[in-house]
């Protein structure tokens, strides 16, 4: 079955997708399952199955199912044009840290798709762990969507999106004018 999104938020802004995502049918196998041409994004399983055939692909991208692990493709990560991670419905938190994994440890640069249960209230903390575009659900309004990354001003913990703590980044006064960064929190 291949699923495609009209609109998805890329940044900060709503633009259209070309992409699509494919997901295997009950009783479809990773090994036999046909991949169409185009700008498609495959399951983990289906390039594992059949990367021979589709490393040939110009674009291509892959997708993390929440149960599955980035460092399968250490060192392959480059070679996609998006990754994408599903998260199978809202209260799944696994995809979090599949995409922090990705960006820091795998350090993948390329866009990093959320797909899947993907609402507002959620965006703020995908991007905070290195989320840089979003397929949300059908059924919500992505214009109001897209306001979600702008929810908090300020955040208090490092991240991939901030390195440094809100203690190491504000600057206090002790005794007189002598500067110490996080004095008193």
């Amino acid at each position: 079955m291949l699923e495609h999104h009209e609109r998805i938020i890329k940044g900060r802004s709503v633009v259209a997708d070309d992409w699509q995502v494919l997901r295997l049918d009950e009783g479809q196998t990773a090994e036999s399952v046909p991949v169409p041409e185009g700008k498609l994004i495959v399951p983990l399983a289906v390039w594992l199955a059949q990367a021979a055939t589709l490393a040939a692909r110009a674009e291509l991208g892959v997708w993390f199912g929440a149960d599955e692990r980035p460092e399968v493709l250490k060192g392959q990560l480059e070679r996609f044009d998006v990754v994408a991670v599903d998260f199978p419905k809202f209260t799944d938190g696994r995809g979090y840290s599949i995409a922090f994994n990705l960006r820091k440890r795998l350090a993948y640069t390329g866009e990093l798709r959320a797909i899947g249960d993907v609402l507002r209230d959620q965006l703020f903390s995908m991007h905070r762990v290195g989320f840089d575009a979003y397929a949300t659900r059908p059924d919500r309004s992505i214009d109001d969507a897209v306001k979600g990354l702008t929810d908090f001003s300020e955040t208090y913990q490092a991240s991939v999106d901030q390195p440094l703590p809100l203690f190491r980044r504000a600057e206090r006064t002790v005794q007189g004018d002598t500067p110490d960064v996080g004095y008193g929190i």
